[in-house]
């Protein structure tokens, strides 16, 4: 054996991350947390655009002028054997010679690779929405990153007419965000309804009219037909609606040009097992540029999952962990609407094994505009939806996921009363705040004690915050409730 053979054997493993957003800032995290003085694992991401990553969910809010791009920034933990390089891309992919080339002449050698590149807004072909060089014409832009809301503020001023080009999650988000900004937004969308994957039809009549109560104009079941900068989007029944900017939210496409460059397995993202590898297994991929048999691509919560799996096995901390899936859970973050879904939108639709029975309990209250459905398979929750019921959505949500049987009285679940927890039993308390990351109430009130007494710093103590975002109301006024109380008590005391 030669000299060198000792010393290769224990030096850590060189780690390539292509992709600083969500998902590979999360991985770097959790594999720093596993590995914090950098003796298993030398990490170095790679992230195309310049600055620390941020939790992209919230870029509505920063169109509205909510939140300022620093707010949205997510925390970036040091640890030794931890490199960032941001505004630096890779543009090629060696896995013989495990090598990933970059754009500024470097190169990056690797024992284990993982691709973390997320994906890229696609753009119908309509007539007017794409520029000669490909990219968005004139007055269009999509919502993918920090440059398109700075494109989007760009376009738009208050008074103004906007067309919003998809009607899901984002596309309702941001059409919210731009009418609390004061221009008058339409949705269009191609389905038959809003949130078609997530919601049924009863539910989005409802909230389409608490979307229309706030003044923005929701046309469903219409298809675009024409964009004309100056003018507006042409429908297919002939009416225009004017716009001054086009916000196109109909769909993205998983970011794979450098997986398939390099002969990995891509079929509508790339291929990956339950570890996470590719056809290489010396290539992982995560998050929305990957496809996993059980799904999840789209979703905060099944890329943290992929992220904290992956860094358990190329840290070694266990060898063991594999990645099953996630169950679906949405939160439309809206200001005013609370929305909620899970699961089976409409069993109704096929999926149910045969002779299995479907149970429906429903609430339908649209002059308060609250809409609620659970869908009950035996005594498990298959699916719910929960508009304008923000009291009962933490405790369905729980059974949900824990696939644990709901109490008998149903509609008391939907009043929000906790399953076997009578009141006073402090079940509130340990309520998730931050469902996402599994941070309570009582965990966000020990870091305040610990001296966090902002929301970045309970987001650097907790990760509450850094998921989905919809829990950043509650977050902020835990806090106000914290400084109050402090506030009192210091008061009292000086009496």
């Amino acid at each position: 054996m030669t000299p060198e053979a000792p010393d290769a054997l224990h030096r850590p493993r060189r780690i390539v991350v292509i992709g600083n957003g969500m998902t590979g800032a999360r991985f770097a995290e959790e594999t720093a947390r596993r590995d914090p003085e950098g003796r298993r694992v030398h990490l170095t991401v790679v992230g195309e655009e310049e600055g620390p990553a941020y939790n992209r969910v919230l870029l509505p809010g920063v169109v509205e002028g909510a939140y300022a791009p620093g707010d949205i920034a997510l925390p970036q933990p040091q640890a030794p054997g931890l490199t960032r390089r941001t505004g630096t891309a890779a543009t090629r992919i060696d896995p013989a010679r495990r090598r990933v080339d970059l754009d500024d002449g470097d190169h990056l050698d690797y024992d284990d690779l993982v691709l973390a590149t997320g994906a890229r807004a696609a753009l119908p072909p309509l007539e007017g929405l794409r520029a000669p060089d490909g990219g968005p014409g004139e007055g269009v832009t999509a919502l993918r990153d920090l440059a398109d809301c700075r494109r989007l503020r760009a376009l738009v001023r208050p008074g103004a007419p906007v067309v919003v080009l998809g009607g899901g999650v984002l596309g309702l988000e941001t059409a919210r965000a731009l009418a609390a900004a004061g221009t008058r937004v339409s949705v269009v969308e191609s389905s038959p309804w809003i949130m078609r994957r997530q919601i049924d039809r009863a539910a989005a009549e409802v909230l389409a009219g608490a979307y229309t109560a706030l003044g923005v104009a929701v046309h469903s079941w219409r298809v675009a037909a024409r964009w004309t900068p100056g003018t507006g989007l042409e429908l297919d029944d002939g009416r225009v609606l004017p716009g001054d900017a086009v916000v196109v939210t109909a769909g993205v496409r998983p970011a794979t040009a450098l997986a398939e460059a390099a002969g990995l397995a891509v079929e509508g993202g790339v291929l990956v097992d339950d570890r996470l590898s590719t056809s290489d297994p010396r290539i992982h991929a995560i998050g929305d540029c990957a496809r996993h048999p059980a799904g999840g691509a789209g979703l905060v919560r099944p890329g943290y999952a992929q992220a904290a799996a992956l860094a358990d096995l190329l840290t070694g901390a266990d060898p063991a962990a594999r990645y099953t899936g996630a169950r679906p859970l949405t939160r439309l973050k809206a200001a005013g609407i609370d929305l909620t879904a899970m699961g089976e939108a409409d069993p109704e639709g096929g999926g149910a094994a045969a002779g299995e029975e479907v149970h429906t309990v429903t609430v339908s209250d649209p002059g308060r505009g609250r809409y609620a459905r659970l869908n009950l398979r035996g005594d498990r929750i298959s699916g719910a939806v929960l508009l304008g019921f923000p009291d009962a959505a933490p405790e369905v949500s729980r059974l949900f996921e824990a696939g644990a049987p709901v109490p008998e009285d149903r509609l008391a679940l939907l009043q929000g009363f906790a399953a076997g927890a009578p009141a006073g039993a402090g079940a509130e308390e340990e309520a998730p705040v931050c469902r996402c990351n599994a941070v309570t109430r009582t965990g966000i009130e020990r870091a305040w004690l610990d001296g966090a007494r902002t929301r970045a710093a309970v987001a650097e103590a907790t990760r509450a915050t850094t998921g989905c975002g919809g829990c950043i109301r509650d977050v902020d006024a835990l806090l106000a409730g914290l400084g109050s109380r402090q506030g009192e008590q210091e008061a009292a005391a000086a009496r």
